[in-house]
């Protein structure tokens, strides 16, 4: 049996369609259990801005890979991190017999899952602090002279992988994007299959300002407020959306109205962030991808389960 690896885009409907996928399997007599491959979702008390799933929401399915890191921590949370705790909780999974369901909008963590992490160079701290004491414009103009596929990539104001991209090329007089394309070589079949949610960019969008309205109904201006507060949002919870947008209202930098439209507008461009990762995972063989404006999403499960009762061989 093969394992679900759930992917789309921001607001597409994966959580639910990974916990549909648990109880369609339970019903076959399969314990599955949910791993949430979410670089947001592992911060402690970032529940509402990261669409952390509720308790009901989890419909008593157990999800793994939540809640594991402090906010308030300067330590970033890396790659490798996730890697390490992932595939320990999929080990204990499947000595349990329980097949695991990952999910998650983090698309780097599905694709190193998938097939491992590039062989970049290791980090060179004294090259990183050159790079993050550059004016942000000649950063970026660097970036774009040296390797344009990562920088159409790469948002303008993500600091951390535009400094990491002018890294590797600085110490391997390689880009990052080329290194990168050693992820599209030929593989082994694998035990996972890929299973994609397709959505249209207009449809996508709609979702995405439904989604901030009913995070902000829901509660995150408070939620924001009182970690802000606490002292709570350090190192990358402080950069995560929706929250780095509310702590710039939190200081009078703009009106709590600019900043939800903010949020709207750079989860917008977030999800056309992922819409590159979702083209680059599309080259996945035997991946099942299914378009969300057609069918029922409660037939999506079974499409999904049907497809893992196949040999890793027809992957």
């Amino acid at each position: 049996m093969r394992t679900p690896l759930i992917v789309g885009p921001t607001a597409g409907g994966k959580s639910s369609l990974a916990v549909e996928v648990c109880r369609a399997l339970a019903a076959r007599g399969q314990p599955a259990e949910i791993v949430t491959a979410d670089a947001l979702q592992v911060y402690r008390g970032l529940d509402v801005g990261t669409a952390k799933p509720t308790e009901a929401e989890r419909g008593g399915v157990p999800h793994h890979l939540i809640d594991l890191v402090d906010p308030e921590s300067d330590e970033p949370f890396s790659l490798h991190d996730w890697l390490g705790a992932a595939n320990a909780c999929i080990a204990d999974l499947d000595r349990r017999g329980v097949l695991p369901v990952v999910v998650g909008g983090t698309h780097l963590y599905a694709k190193s899952l998938l097939d491992g992490v590039f062989e970049g160079p290791e980090p060179d701290e004294a090259l990183r602090d050159e790079l993050r004491a550059m004016e942000a414009g000649e950063r970026r103009a660097e970036l774009a002279r040296v390797d344009p596929a990562a920088a159409e990539r790469i948002h303008p104001n993500d600091e951390r992988r535009t400094v990491r991209a002018l890294e590797v090329y600085r110490l391997t007089g390689t880009p990052i994007s080329e290194l990168q394309q050693q992820w599209d070589a030929v593989k082994p079949a694998s035990r996972y299959l890929l299973v994609g949610l397709d959505w249209p960019t207009d449809a996508i969008n709609r979702r995405i300002n439904a989604r901030v309205r009913g995070m902000v109904e829901g509660g995150l201006v408070d939620e924001a407020r009182r970690l802000w507060e606490a002292g709570a949002l350090g190192g990358q919870a402080g950069q995560a959306l929706g929250y780095k947008q509310l702590v710039a209202h939190f200081e009078g930098r703009c009106s709590q109205a600019e900043a939800i439209e903010r949020i709207k507008i750079e989860t917008r461009r977030f999800a056309k962030n992922q819409r590159t990762w979702l083209k680059r995972l599309r080259r996945t063989p035997g991946s099942t991808w299914i378009d969300a404006t057609a069918g029922d999403p409660s037939e999506w499960s079974q499409v999904v389960v049907s497809n893992c009762f196949t040999d890793f061989g027809r992957a």
